[in-house]
């Protein structure tokens, strides 16, 4: 009996807050919201923690570089199901490629889901110096990720160069948010992209592999955490080989390019996109009235003395009544001033990937 009790008892203290949350949650969208934000963080918590003796286990063997992969896939095989969320991947097999580096995009800390789903084996993270203190911080330190001061750019180009080294001798893949940080709107988008993860893979002379994940606005935004389907796709890796640094503006617009196409395919169509593509204005024809043609009518010869000439009314300020193209000119400038990324966020998140160095 005691025995049981043993494990009973565990599984009864648990069941608890469990049952709680589910409660909460069917109660209404805000109560699900709250329920299920804890449930995430929750198991979050619980496998970030269980992460850590799995990096000390899995370091002892001579398998570091593989710690992400274990502890990434125990998370996606606990959350998809207490969340309902699942994930699908395709293009899976252009993971196998090793090393390289491997670019998202970023809308929130949701992507941590679809990561825990796709992760390969071998590979590693960088991330803002920030998250050492986060659920994730003692095992993305025990794994071996690098986090990064974005206030000092010295440092910051020191692990990008450390990084590149350790890639090519260990053959390590890096994840990467080329972004920056995060960003989630109802019509799928990306921000510019920062051109370390290219510097780094044309440094390093390794491929570029974008990962595609849809825009799960549907899912989760504030005040919004449902369940449903999200769409990964891994592209092809791109080749880095003959390139120089003068080459890496052009392979950034080359793979946002490739990216911002898929994303707005495999994302669910909204309404309110079609108001982002302005419609064309036909051409406003007015038909003229008809009309007569005067009758000709023989000049006589006139005098007119002079001061009956009136003068020509003139603007006494010089200023000129604005026409309606001058107004249409404006308004035009005034629209196009208008970023095409929507509102500028905060420089707020990833910045390169490399590994821990003491």
């Amino acid at each position: 009996m005691s025995f049981l009790t043993l494990f009973i008892k565990p599984l009864a203290y648990i069941s608890v807050p469990v049952i709680i949350l589910r409660t909460i949650a069917s109660a209404s969208p805000v109560g699900r919201y709250y329920a299920q934000l804890t449930i995430y963080l929750g198991t979050l918590a619980v496998v970030s923690t269980w992460g850590v003796f799995v990096a000390v286990g899995m370091t002892l063997i001579g398998r570091r570089h593989d710690v992400n992969y274990v502890v990434a896939r125990s998370f996606y095989a606990i959350a998809s199901r207490v969340l309902d969320i699942q994930v699908e991947v395709e293009g899976e097999e252009h993971l196998q490629t090793c090393p390289m580096v491997m670019v998202g995009n970023h809308q929130s800390m949701l992507d941590i889901l679809y990561l825990g789903r796709m992760f390969p084996r071998k590979a590693s993270i960088m991330a803002k110096k920030e998250l050492q203190w986060s659920p994730l911080g003692p095992w993305m330190f025990m794994s071996g990720a690098v986090f990064v001061d974005r206030g000092n750019s010295t440092k910051a180009h020191g692990s990008l160069a450390a990084a590149g080294d350790e890639m090519k001798a260990k053959g390590i893949s890096l994840m990467m948010y080329p972004e920056g940080t995060r960003h989630c709107q109802e019509v799928p988008s990306l921000l510019p992209f920062k051109k370390g993860a290219f510097h780094l893979a044309v440094q390093a002379g390794i491929p570029v592999t974008p990962v595609v994940c849809e825009n799960y606005w549907r899912i989760y935004r504030k005040g919004v955490f449902g369940s449903g389907t999200i769409r990964v796709r891994v592209l092809p890796p791109i080749s880095t080989t003959g390139l120089s640094v003068s080459d890496v503006p052009e392979l950034t617009t080359q793979v946002r390019d490739q990216m911002l196409a898929t994303l707005r395919e495999i994302s669910v169509k909204v309404a309110s996109e079609e108001d982002m593509i302005p419609a064309e204005q036909p051409e406003m024809k007015v038909d003229s009235p008809p009309v007569a043609e005067p009758d000709p009518i023989q000049a006589t010869p006139v005098e007119v003395a002079s001061d009956e000439v009136p003068d020509a009314p003139s603007d006494e300020d010089g200023s000129e009544t604005p026409s309606v193209d001058n107004s249409l000119s404006q308004s035009l400038r005034q629209e196009g001033s208008i970023s095409e990324y929507g509102t500028e966020t905060d420089d707020e998140g990833m910045v390169v990937v490399g590994r821990q160095h003491h």
